[in-house]
Formats: C-alpha cells, structure tokens, sequence
C-alpha cells in the first residue's frame, strides 16, 4: 500500500458533481466550453471601445505607472439577465452588481441540470451557498467614483481659482462639472450597499430559492472558486449539508486590474501561451461556473445523474515565499495534501488541468512541482490549461477546470492543449511525466484519474482530485448532444473575397477592415467558413490570409489600397 492509500485508509466517501452550468467567453454553458476545449478555439479580442477605452491607458514603452499595455480579453458577449424571471424589481436589478445576478442566473441553471430546478423536492434547510469572488465587480468599482466627487471638486476649484476665474465663474463651471461627472452614476439608496457587496453574492441565491443551509462568499483571488468547492465538499463531509452550490463569478476588466497585472508584467500582448518556451504571460477574461454536489451515497440512492466524483482536496499557502510569486513548495504541499485525502497515488493521473496562467516564472514554478509529485511516473498525465481558450478568469477560474475534467472523465475524451506550440523542456522527452496533447484522444484502459489545480494572490494553493463516479447511476444527459472530439482550428485562415467591380471590392475589404477588430479569435475561423461558402464568385476576387483578427484588418486595409491604384 502506497502511502497515499495508507493516508486515506479511512475512505470516505466521494462528493458526487451532479449539476453543472457556466457561462464563459464564447461558451454559454459546460457542452458549449467543451466543444471550445476540443476545438482549441481562442476567444480572445481587442477590449471594444464601448467596455474600456483601453487606448486612454494604453503605454507600449510600460514607462507609464497608470498603463497597460494588453488590449485584448476574452469577453463575455451579448449576455443580458433576464430580471423577469427572476422576478427582481428594476430599481434592485440596477443598484447591484452585474456579478450577482450572473452567479444567481448560473446557480439556477446548476440546479436545472442536477434536475431540481429552483431547488424543487430538496430540504431547503438543509442546502447551502458558497461563492468565489474578489472585490465584486467592475460595475461596483466604477460607482465608487461618484462619493468621489467632493475630492474632484476641490480640486478643481483650487485650479480654477489658480487660473484667475471668478467666484461666479468657478460656481458656474463646478456646477456644469458636477452634472457632467454624476450623471453615469445611479445616486445612492437603501439597495445600494447590498447590491455592492461580494459577501452578498451568495447570500442573493440564497434568498432567490429559499435555502437556509449558509451563503457566503469566499475570496482566495484566483484559487476563489475551486476554494468554494472544497469548502462545499467540507460542508459534505461533515454532514452539515445534504447539497451545495459551489462556484466563481468575476466580473472585473477594468483599469484597476489591468494596470496592475501590467504593473507586474503578468499580462501578455499578443497571444497566451501557457507552458510554452515563448510564454510571455496571461489574457484576461470573466465569467460564471457552478456546480452542485451531493455525498455520492446520496446522490445515488437518489438517482440523480452524475458527472464525476471528488475523491479529495488539498489546501496550503506559500508561507515565507511571497505574496505574488509563486512558491514550488507551498504548491506541491496541496498536491500531495489532495491525493493523501484521496487516498490515491498521484501516478495513477491521466488529466492534470494546471493553474498555467502563461507567464515564464509561474509555469515553470508550476511544473516544477507536478513533476516532484509525479517524479518516476511509468505513464506521463496530459497537461492543460482552459485559461487558453477563455482567458484567465480569475475567480472564476478554478471553477471553469473543474468543469473541463469532469466532462473529461465523464465523456473518456482526453482534451488537446490549447496555447503550448514549443512545450518547455520539462514536458519532452522520455523521462517526462507531463505530455502536451496536440490532439483529442481516448482516454487509456483504467480508472479515470484527473487533478484540478488553482492558485491565488497571498500565496494561497488549491487542488482537487476526481475520478469518474464510482457509484452506479444515471447517465448525465447534458452532454448526449456533444462529440467526443473535433478537429482543431486552423492556425491561420483563409478570407475569400469577389464582387463584380474593384469599387465594389474595396468597398468590401474596407467594411471587413472595420469589422475585423471587434471579432474574438474564434470568430476568425467563423467567419472564414462563412466566406469560403459565398455561392456567388465575381470576377474580381480577393484572398486574405490571417492568424488573428487584427492581422486581417491590416490585410484588408491593404488590399483595398492596392485595389485603388
């Protein structure tokens, strides 16, 4: 017996992941993230100028203490919440944070999946909340700026009066000011502090179902969400609860965020590539996951449909080594924490969804300790990291790659890596015990074993082990429509372009070049589908090669120059 199994030789029992629901960037729901995963598509764009003027903060040279210099994100696009159905009155639904009614919106599609929609036939007492989040939102951050006024008053007024304007003028122009300044702002009322709290996130879903178990809100930055599942999973254990509510919400592309992930140069410029010997750091992004979980025993005597089973959990902080970097020790402490919980050898892995936030000192920090805790491994783990696709999430990050193993283990289906062209020397070669999958592939004879790991600012360490359900059951239906694997997009596309006059061409290329920015890099690929099966072929024809959207602006711009000479 290996001494992980010694560890965990008083078994417990599994937590069963009945229900799943998420809306992320360009993936509204778990069948939606998957198909994104096993496509290897991007959804990364320039920030549009209607969510940030991102060029008002915007310094290549980094010399500039309140700039960035990344103007790309994975954004969530089109999301609306629908306060009818949810019966939220308009003035409440407008004094709180977008951040709420996403988490409550995806907590109620959790619960639709596990099949108790709005916690129908469920002890209420008996289920409770937790939520990860930092600092609510961006929408609550920006607010903040109209108590703000007094101080941007004065200032301006001691300039004015500087300036030699008189007591009537300055009156006149402070006022003007004034009306300007406040107007985006909604004034202060009795929903105002609620709607602006993180702690009231959980507490809101809650209220919304009725469940008297505890809401609360957790916030280990970006170890947040998956912090909430081990937290729920403890709740579990202990028997305090029969079914939780576990997940993350961020809502927070602002100036605050990006200027100081730029300040840190954690941000990359261009592309995320994670684990890779270019990586140059991450691509913000936001979102919502939840899942709901039962103890296993229960949830099969009461045949709810399961997606996979968290066998064990470990928690750690990087203590002495920092509060911003990484710590190899502080990070190998919760691994091998998770797999002694679990009762498991951590050779026996086939899926490990790291952290892999893209930066040069945290991946190689990373793989630094996945492979002490795998050293002489017989079968390398396949390695990933969902933040490629949508971005780094951050409160909600841990929760997105939980989601991506479960419908790993559930499905059989080993993802491929997205964002690792040139893999760093620790992941080749024949002693690696970590591979880079360029490709879907089955997953091999044998339990499924996967590893989940999430990291936060403070030095705080997450990591869940799961394996496929254990207890016989029902099938999870959510993924009956769902292929077990796609062909990646390409890395470059092709943009085929005709019309039957050269005026009329360039006019094409030039709306293509205006439109061109504002698509996410998946839309890329969309979009060349779209084109490439046009019926009607002018006389006058174009062809564009792009890997990026930005590329083919530039692209379209000159041939449309070209065009007109």
């Amino acid at each position: 017996m290996s001494p992980y199994e010694k560890a965990g030789a008083a078994s417990h029992d599994g937590i069963a992941v009945v229900g799943m629901a998420c809306r992320y960037p360009d993936a509204d729901d778990p069948a939606q993230l998957w198909d994104l995963v096993l496509r290897k598509r991007r959804a990364f764009r320039r920030l549009p100028e209607e969510r940030l003027a991102v060029e008002d903060y915007a310094d290549p040279t980094r010399r500039d203490p309140d700039s960035t210099y990344a103007t790309r994100a994975a954004l969530l696009e089109g999301w609306r919440f629908d306060r009818g159905a949810f019966r939220v009155p308009g003035a409440v639904h407008r004094a709180t944070d977008p951040a709420h009614w996403l988490a409550l919106e995806t907590a109620a599609r959790a619960l639709e999946d596990a099949g108790v929609p709005g916690g129908a036939g469920l002890d209420r007492d008996r289920v409770a909340v937790v939520i990860g989040n930092t600092l609510t939102g961006e929408v609550t951050r920006a607010r903040t700026m109209r108590l703000r006024w007094p101080y941007v008053r004065a200032v301006l007024d001691a300039v004015l009066s500087e300036e030699g304007l008189t007591g009537t003028q300055r009156e006149k122009v402070l006022a003007r000011t004034a009306e300007r300044y406040l107007e985006p702002f909604p004034a202060p009322d009795d929903e105002f502090l609620a709607g602006g709290l993180a702690n009231t996130i959980a507490g809101r879903i809650c209220n919304q179902f009725d469940f008297h178990g505890g809401g609360f809100t957790v916030d280990g930055a970006c170890a947040s969400s998956l912090l909430a599942v081990t937290t729920a999973c403890g709740r579990l254990r202990e028997g305090s609860a029969d079914l939780v509510l576990a997940g993350g919400v961020d809502i927070s592309l602002d100036p605050f965020e990006l200027v100081g992930f730029a300040r840190l140069g954690a941000l990359a410029e261009d592309q995320m590539r994670i684990y890779d010997k270019q990586a140059t750091g991450f691509l913000p992004g936001e979102g919502c996951g939840v899942v709901a979980l039962m103890r296993a025993r229960d949830a099969a005597a009461a045949g709810m449909p399961v997606y996979a089973e968290i066998r064990g959990w470990g928690i750690s902080s990087d203590g002495a080594g920092g509060i911003t970097r990484p710590d190899q020790r502080g990070q190998l402490l919760a691994l091998r924490q998770a797999y002694a919980h679990a009762g498991l050898d951590p050779a026996a892995t086939g899926l490990l969804e790291g952290h892999g936030t893209g930066t040069a000192l945290g991946d190689a920090i990373e793989l630094q300790a996945l492979c002490a805790l795998r050293a002489g491994s017989p079968r390398p783990a396949a390695l990933g990291s969902v933040k490629a696709n949508i971005g780094h999430t951050k409160a909600a990050a841990g929760l997105a790659g939980l989601i991506k193993a479960c419908l790993s283990v559930h499905g059989g289906v080993l993802p491929p890596t997205t964002g690792c062209d040139s893999p760093r020397d620790e992941l080749v070669g024949e002693g690696a015990v970590l591979r880079i999958l360029a490709d879907a592939t089955e997953w091999p004879p044998g339990p499924r074993l996967a590893g989940v790991s999430a990291f936060g600012f403070g030095g705080i360490n997450t990591h869940v082990v799961l394996s496929e359900p254990r207890h016989p059951g029902p099938r999870a239906t959510a993924l009956s429509a769902v292929p077990r694997a796609r062909r990646a997009d390409p890395e470059q596309e092709l943009i085929l372009l005709s019309s039957d006059s050269p005026e009329e061409l360039s006019a094409r290329l030039r709306r293509l070049a205006r439109l061109a920015p504002r698509l996410c890099d998946a839309e890329l690929h969309d979009l060349a589908c779209a084109w490439g099966r046009a019926p009607h072929l002018g006389p006058v024809r174009a062809a564009l090669i792009a890997a990026s959207p930005e590329q083919l602006a530039r692209r379209a711009d000159a041939a449309a120059a070209a065009l007109a000479e």
